[in-house]
């Protein structure tokens, strides 16, 4: 099939060729959103973070999914005035320094900064190639495309644990960020030399908006991770989130008063645009849970390598790439609706399936589950980012295509906020007799309390798709392009 494209002024480049080196892009800085998940022991040994502080190392996952978050409209709204392809090759050197600064970290702040930064370019890569793919191509072969970039970002996503973990396991998880560079490099200098400039639109770009999102959702993580057993637990929660509330009612009065906002509220009014965000919230909240608890089962309670458990996670992410590539032609033939609900519910019965499990639990009934669970994810992803892309005009196509991926990382992020929480305050309880060299030495005092942790955990994945499926009901069941040919 030949994809169309728009004709364009400038030097003509292969389509090809430019899809490959963003897509490469965005697979290098989405396997670093995950390979934390395999590498996370190492990093904990390496920095003296011990066990008890399990709470702290939570916010390394934590620090990149804000970061993503925070550069997700800002630069998405950067690159349509600077034009897409300048933002993302200056994308790329923020990424290559943050993930110099993460290579050379001794100690948890140090750390999450650096993780942070790293983010912020690795998160502006995401939005930018969307952008970049919204200028070649036209009509219903966007999706396509779209569904292209989706496969990449969870190939990355995919593959990350399991290299995290063989890094971790046989040489040192600092090199899992030092390969970064000439990786990166190659991409930036390909870019360069085939990635022509996109039109520039007028504007101003309204940074304190950016800000202020930043710190509203840094505190509601904040408040959302507070766990009960602790003293003055009411307190913390009820500052933190009152906190985050006045900073995101200040960006809204922000968005709402300024000319040119970061975010045009007025979006929202679309249906189509705010049901297909509302579900990628609940899509992310449910899809964090099961790529930090997949591996975790399997390398506490079940009692497998770390590359074990990065080998379980791949049978689930390998399946949310290859969803991802189907749910592209899906959504061409069929519209939004029908391939994102149908994608829900796959995962939910997959949710369903993984919440039985036993210690005993194997092959194929393993692989299947995981299997059905992460082909449902995959299958949503081009449905959702293409209704958010078609229902908004040309000149917000950067700002759409960040909405697109930040929905999901506010979902990861509260989900991932909630479940540290939750998690490390039964952890606490079910401890709170041991010492922490009999933690180390018995494992077998822990594994009822934790499989029923875990059993918890999957049943909650399993109704957050449930609810998705509310807001995926008001998709267009039709696709509606503006610029179909």
């Amino acid at each position: 099939m030949r994809l169309q494209f728009k004709e364009r002024t400038g030097k003509a480049s292969s389509p090809a060729v430019i899809m490959a080196v963003i897509c490469l892009g965005v697979f290098v800085a989405a396997m670093d959103q995950t390979v934390i998940y395999g590498a996370l022991p190492g990093m904990m040994v390496s920095i003296h973070l011990p066990v008890t502080r399990l709470d702290q190392a939570a916010w390394i996952v934590i620090g990149y999914l804000l970061g993503y978050t925070f550069a997700m409209p800002l630069i998405g709204r950067v690159s349509d005035v600077y034009g897409h392809s300048r933002v993302y090759i200056l994308s790329l050197f923020v990424f290559i320094t943050g993930s110099i600064l993460v290579a050379v970290s001794t100690d948890i702040s140090w750390l999450v900064g650096a993780r942070i930064f790293q983010a912020i370019g690795g998160g502006a890569l995401v939005p930018v190639a969307m952008s970049i793919t919204g200028d070649l191509y036209t009509g219903r072969n966007r999706a396509v495309a779209l569904g292209v970039i989706g496969a990449a970002v969870e190939a990355g996503g995919a593959i990350g644990p399991f290299y995290g973990a063989l890094f971790a396991q046989y040489w040192s998880w600092q090199w899992i960020f030092w390969l970064n560079i000439p990786i990166s490099l190659i991409v930036l200098i390909i870019a360069l030399l085939n990635i022509r400039r996109s039109e520039r639109l007028q504007g101003k770009i309204d940074y304190l908006s950016g800000i202020l999102l930043a710190v509203a959702l840094t505190f509601f993580c904040m408040g959302v991770s507070q766990q009960s057993d602790k003293e003055n637990y009411w307190v913390q929660l009820i500052i933190f989130v009152a906190i985050a509330i006045v900073f995101f009612a200040l960006f809204i009065v922000r968005s709402l008063k300024t000319p040119d906002p970061l975010v045009k509220l007025s979006a929202f009014k679309n249906v189509v645009f705010s049901a297909a965000n509302l579900t990628n919230v609940f899509v992310g909240s449910a899809l964090i849970i099961a790529m930090v608890n997949i591996p975790l089962m399997s390398e506490t309670i079940l009692g497998s390598s770390a590359i074990d458990g990065g080998l379980r996670l791949l049978r689930f992410t390998v399946m949310l790439s290859l969803g991802a590539l189907v749910g592209g032609f899906v959504c061409k033939r069929f519209g939004y609706r029908l391939p994102t609900i149908i994608g829900l519910i796959m995962s939910s019965v997959g949710f369903y399936f993984m919440s039985r499990w036993s210690l005993t639990i194997a092959d194929p009934a393993l692989t299947i589950h995981l299997a059905l669970c992460g082909l449902g994810f995959g299958l949503v992803i081009a449905p959702l980012g293409t209704a958010v892309m078609d229902s908004v005009h040309q000149d917000q196509k950067g700002l759409a295509s960040s909405m697109v991926v930040m929905a999901r990382m506010i979902g990861m992020m509260i989900g991932m906020s909630a479940i540290t929480a939750w998690g490390m305050e039964r952890f606490h309880l079910a401890t709170a007799s041991l010492s922490l060299e009999q933690i180390v030495k018995t494992p077998a005092k822990l594994t009822e309390s934790l499989l029923a942790l875990f059993t918890n955990f999957f049943v909650a994945s399993m109704f957050l798709c449930l609810l998705a499926i509310i807001p995926a009901l008001f998709l267009s069941r039709k696709k509606k392009t503006a610029d179909k040919k």
